[in-house]
């Protein structure tokens, strides 16, 4: 990808024009030294995590003859707590939708007296034990983009 400022604002191109100024074709087949002397640059789009940190607005770093830019971390208004707390609450709500599945077994066997299924009982626990080890990890961390960043599937 490329960019040029022209007056004030930057443009970024996917695909270069054909032609541009005085050049009336081949403009996309010049070489970087010559886009260069048109004011094309690459644009240089760093990694980011968009979960814990913002991207700010393109801008030419002279230094690094490229366009770019900056990243920052995030900050949150809540307290690691809450943030916990959140991510525990989705983690509750996953619990219970796949628990939902099963959940007339043990409706049958309360109401009609029906055993419930060893297999079911099995996968139940597996559902039940994943959820205990996300809530240990939750829990421990201590940093707000820790929490934030942290995923169960």
């Amino acid at each position: 990808m490329k960019a040029i400022e022209i007056n004030g604002q930057i443009k970024t191109y996917n695909t270069l024009p054909q032609s541009w100024g005085n050049v009336l074709g081949g403009f996309n087949l010049l070489s970087d030294e010559k886009l260069k002397s048109y004011g094309f640059y690459d644009v240089n789009i760093p990694d980011y995590d968009s979960r814990i940190q913002n991207i700010g607005d393109l801008y030419f770093d002279s230094a690094s003859e490229t366009f770019t830019k900056d990243v920052s971390d995030k900050t949150w208004s809540e307290t690691l707590t809450e943030l916990k707390e959140q991510k525990l609450n989705y983690l509750q709500e996953h619990t219970n939708s796949l628990l939902l599945a099963t959940d007339w077994y043990y409706i049958r066997k309360i109401h009609r007296n029906i055993d419930v299924p060893q297999e079911v009982e099995d996968q139940r626990v597996i559902i039940l034990n994943s959820h205990n080890d996300h809530e240990t990890a939750i829990n421990a961390l201590t940093k707000k983009a820790d929490v934030v960043k942290y995923e169960f599937r």
